[in-house]
């Protein structure tokens, strides 16, 4: 089957809800998180029963866009945005993150690069866009020690989780970000206030 029939197959897939497996979806997810190893073993036994490695089923796209919609409206609600604001903040971040360059090979399967790219932002966006929003008003944006100490190490944790095995090279930055982590703590600098104030100011 060509891309643009497996293009075309799988986009009309995404108005019918009734045959997406949500669960299995969920079950990623999870495994995202947990353990990586799983989901991408799935990617293999996938290649091997239906010749391809990109999920057939936007069942995973359709929940992730969810997230995505949800982490928007607490984050306009955190940092109180209107809803104009939120429009412009939920755009803001689809055309950040969400936008995949088109594909000129034919015989790159377009598909699971795009389902590596969802796999590798679902951790982040949780991290950064959910979970880091219950302590931000709370601890973060304090001018504490260990408020800087904790969205830094949300920061250092999410960039630097890897899902992917035995890339040692690929892992090298993660050097990088160490020393960036431990001189914004010595320096006295709070990523986690000065980003949320960059989306913030960003979309009004």
């Amino acid at each position: 089957m060509s891309a643009a029939a497996k293009r075309y197959k799988y986009l009309r897939r995404l108005i019918k809800f009734d045959q997406m497996d949500f669960e299995f979806a969920f079950w990623q997810m999870w495994y995202l998180f947990t353990a990586p190893q799983k989901v991408y073993r799935n990617f293999h036994y996938r290649k091997q029963t239906k010749s391809q490695f990109a999920r057939d089923d936007p069942a995973f796209l359709v929940l992730l866009s969810f997230w995505l919609c949800v982490s928007s409206i607490v984050f306009a609600f955190v940092l109180r945005l209107g809803f104009w604001g939120f429009i412009k903040f939920l755009l803001f971040v689809s055309n950040k993150y969400l936008i995949k360059p088109a594909c000129q090979d034919q015989d790159v399967e377009w598909g699971y690069a795009f389902d590596v790219h969802l796999n590798a932002f679902f951790p982040l966006l949780i991290i950064l866009h959910v979970v880091q929003l219950f302590f931000y008003n709370v601890l973060i944006s304090q001018d504490w020690f260990v408020s800087k100490l904790f969205g830094n190490s949300l920061w250092l944790l999410a960039l630097g989780l890897s899902i992917l095995h035995k890339t040692q090279l690929l892992l090298y930055p993660l050097t990088i970000l160490a020393i960036i982590y431990i001189v914004s703590l010595v320096i006295g600098w709070n990523i986690t206030h000065t980003l949320m104030d960059f989306y913030k100011y960003r979309v009004l």
